[in-house]
């Protein structure tokens, strides 16, 4: 979703603005933006399309100043354009850069065009620049004309205020969406996450929700939402960040794929005793608070609800847990049953996705014994508003068709499902022979990448194909589900995912030679049912492409690509089966010709409604 980075200082900004969007690219973005101030002079360059496009814009045409702002956006109001990028200015005094959707603009713009401001863009976020224009004519200064403003916007804002008549300061203000102060030395910084800020300062201030803070180059003040003076925890940043290097891959999500059997390992270090799982994984007070939980409510978007729905099976199946899994969005909008002794568990790569926050806030009233939270992004706000924290420790995730993210949330629910057994009745001897799973899997992992090769080559038979279905059984239903969402995301092809029983009613009318069928089957107490599912695949003509156990015994013929995959602990099969299937997708989109890391329309962190 959408960057902001600001900086206040002694030396020229522009080029820190850049580098901050740059490493703010893997979010997802359609136009880039920066505004400096300069002598109590403003000005603004904005581009559509890379970052690349905004930096050879500043290079042309060179732009001093200590004081700036920067932005890449995804349209939410507005067409991709340059006169909808931000930042957006208001009567070359006030720039304004802001994530979020006011709700409200539409009637604000209304007041505001009575008064006589002339708006330029189609965005809500022009209405924050003139409404704070507005109030500043009656206030003693920028900070006060923001807290006044913001107590009239509805929706979400992480926004950021800069002054042409006050240039020595930034005002921000955050509701709903992430914003983090980072600390320097004669020099402060504002950004919507820490990776813009981390060649500048390891220094950290993660503002909560409702603050407005004030940033000079020697000073930092918050205010929460009632205006009251309050002092946030500084935090010393150990990200390592790699999201600019690809080293020898081609592509970020290549990388990543190839990552995760090294990302596996740093989510299981210190969190696996000889024969179980550490209570402490899950955060001071886990080992009590898992004793109490009978029920568990998994809440989460996109991938990260995909692995949700493979922990309902293991959920139940092994720790004898009753769990319910439902989308953050459909979530927060209904009314819902809270069972006794439940557990809200939220999933996000980011920490900050909008509907999977305002799904956990609105739990907090609700009944629930506490909140765990399984994220790869300390100190983001679900790490930070959740009783319980697992960090995934999967790295910087750069590709937007998240990989390596995906593979650590189900390592992190497997350890969850094993330490809530212990107190359901899973045996010690059960217990033991998971975690000894879970050890070996790192290098289960890097065996199958081994099957990159066979796999380039089959997806040359993905070319000219418009559709294609994916099929599993089980707890492999969810991962046809991943499967197709990835090839979706950057192939664009069209792709569904079917309960592999379901195919007789409906999904089989679609059957033929076009339509490629991907199934996986892992050597588990469902393989013979499978097997006779594509059996009715191939009565009916279709082609499928088989990720199949090595010990499942299917034979490659003239309809069937058999693809072999080690074999595994049935339990974890999940997991190993999600690399083939990212390959897969990573190979068939070279073919077709996208962009690979940043698939169109799409945002990695998506923060909005």
């Amino acid at each position: 979703m959408c960057g902001i980075v600001g900086a206040v200082a002694q030396r020229d900004v522009v080029d820190i603005l850049v580098e901050g969007l740059r490493r703010l690219e893997y979010r997802g973005y359609d136009s880039a933006g920066v505004a400096v101030v300069n002598n109590g002079e403003l000005k603004r360059l904005r581009r559509l399309g890379k970052v690349k496009e905004l930096a050879d814009a500043v290079d042309a045409s060179p732009t001093p100043g200590g004081t700036g702002i920067a932005h890449t956006r995804w349209a939410t109001h507005g067409e991709p354009s340059e006169r909808n990028a931000h930042p957006h200015v208001s009567n070359d005094q006030l720039a304004v850069v802001h994530n979020g959707i006011i709700e409200n603009h539409t009637a604000l713009k209304k007041e505001l065009e009575a008064a006589g401001y002339r708006f330029d863009s189609q965005t809500d976020t022009e209405v924050i620049a003139h409404l704070v224009h507005k109030i500043r004519q009656e206030s003693d200064d920028l900070l006060s004309a923001v807290q006044q403003a913001v107590k009239k916007l509805d929706g979400a804002y992480g926004t950021v205020i800069m002054d042409t008549n006050d240039s020595d300061r930034l005002v921000v203000a955050r509701s709903g969406s992430p914003l983090v102060i980072g600390l320097g030395i004669g020099e402060n910084f504002i950004a919507s996450d820490q990776l813009a800020l981390l060649p500048v300062t390891r220094r950290f201030v993660f503002l909560e929700e409702g603050d407005v803070a004030e940033i000079t180059r020697t000073s930092v003040r918050v205010f929460d939402k009632d205006g009251n003076p309050v002092e946030r925890e500084e935090h010393e940043s150990t990200i390592s960040y790699d999201a600019g290097d690809k080293g020898q891959y081609r592509h970020f999500m290549l990388k990543e794929i190839h990552e995760q059997p090294h990302a596996v390992t740093n989510t299981l270090e210190g969190r696996l005793g000889k024969d179980s799982v550490l209570d402490e994984t899950f955060g001071n007070g886990a080992a009590e608070l898992l004793k109490k939980v009978k029920h568990v409510q998994i809440v989460a978007c996109g991938t990260s609800y995909h692995s949700a729905m493979v922990a309902r099976y293991w959920m139940e199946s092994l720790a004898n847990v009753s769990c319910n899994v439902e989308i953050a969005s459909e979530f927060r909008y209904r009314k819902s049953v809270v069972q006794p002794n439940s557990l809200l568990v939220t999933i996000s790569q980011s920490g900050e996705t909008a509907d999977t926050l305002a799904a956990l806030r609105l739990a907090k009233d609700l009944g629930y014994l506490g909140s765990l939270t399984i994220c790869n992004v300390a100190g983001s706000s679900l790490v930070r508003e959740s009783d319980l924290a697992f960090m995934t420790r999967a790295g910087a995730e750069i590709g937007v068709a998240s990989t390596k993210a995906f593979t650590t949330q189900l390592v992190g629910l497997a350890m969850l499902v094993l330490s809530l057994g212990k107190h359901n009745g899973l045996s010690a001897e059960q217990q033991a022979d998971m975690v000894q799973a879970l050890k070996s899997l790192p290098a289960k992992l890097e065996e199958s990448l081994s099957l990159a090769e066979r796999i380039e080559e089959l997806a040359e038979e993905f070319a000219d194909k418009h559709h294609s279905l994916f099929l599993g059984r089980g707890d492999q239903y969810p991962i046809a589900m991943e499967g197709a969402l990835k090839l979706k995301e950057i192939s664009y092809i069209h792709a569904e995912a079917y309960a592999a029983g379901e195919l007789k009613h409906g999904p089989l009318a679609l059957i033929d030679a076009q339509m490629p069928i991907i199934v996986v089957a892992p050597n588990n107490e469902l393989l013979e049912k499978l097997k006779s599912n594509v059996e009715e695949v191939r009565a009916r003509g279709g082609i499928l492409y088989v990720f199949a156990d090595v010990e499942a015994n299917f034979e490659s013929d003239e309809n069937m690509r058999v693809i072999d995959v080690p074999h595994c602990h049935p339990w974890l099969a999940p997991i190993l089966y999600t690399l083939p299937l990212q390959l897969l997708s990573y190979y068939v989109a070279i073919i077709k010709g996208t962009d690979v890391d940043q698939p169109r329309n799409l945002a990695k962190s998506v923060t909005v409604e």
